[in-house]
């Protein structure tokens, strides 16, 4: 592999180093974060940055000067080498101790520890709306007055209407023809052809 294709990777952050740049940030103080998001045990005393979410050890804590060492925003040996500019090197405000954040750790694991599990309430199934496909074919299934023999309803009623066709077009024809006899004396004469009222 070529020196050119080579990609670096985040370094493992060391607990203590000898870099005295310092951060122009104004100090970050303990008692601003919450107290799950920093560490005082002696053995890996360190804080979440606030720029880059990451773990970062806490240098020189028994120092005047205690501060973020230099870091990577990524794990170390897997993501990008991308240095995070704002969190490094800043100073560390030590304002509280660690008999307090270990009361405070202690009591928020008691708090947490003994609540119950909600019950989840499943909320009811609703019945899924039939397609238009669905409707068209409920409508088309015969009902108790219209019996059916397993053909579709739309082609009975098509077959009913053929065997009447030809006993509705003789009424038909048979309205519009003229009454035999006189037309009534008294009443209006009766327009043969259609009548358009004009404005």
């Amino acid at each position: 592999m070529s020196a050119s294709t080579f990609e670096r990777t985040a370094r493992p952050r060391r607990s203590r180093t000898r870099s005295r740049t310092i951060n122009a940030r104004p100090a970050l103080a303990l008692s601003t974060l919450k107290f799950h998001q920093y560490d005082l045990r002696p053995a890996c005393t360190s804080l979440i940055c606030p720029d880059c979410k990451t773990w970062v050890p806490i240098t020189g804590i028994q120092a005047k000067q205690p501060k973020l060492v230099p870091h990577d925003t990524g794990r170390a040996g897997k993501d990008a080498a991308v240095r995070c500019r704002l969190g490094s090197n800043r100073l560390v405000l030590v304002d509280v101790t660690v008999r307090k954040w270990q009361e405070r750790l202690e009591d928020g694991h008691a708090e947490t520890g003994h609540r119950r599990k909600t019950t989840v309430r499943r909320k009811p199934k609703t019945a899924v709306a039939p397609a238009v496909s669905q409707i068209a074919a409920q409508k088309q299934t015969p009902t108790d007055d219209e019996p059916g023999d397993g053909r579709p309803l739309w082609l009975l009623r098509e077959m009913k209407w053929a065997s009447t066709a030809p006993a509705v077009r003789e009424t038909d024809t048979r309205r519009a023809q003229l009454p035999a006899g006189d037309t009534p004396k008294d009443g209006p004469q009766i327009p043969l052809e259609p009548v358009r009222i004009t404005a």
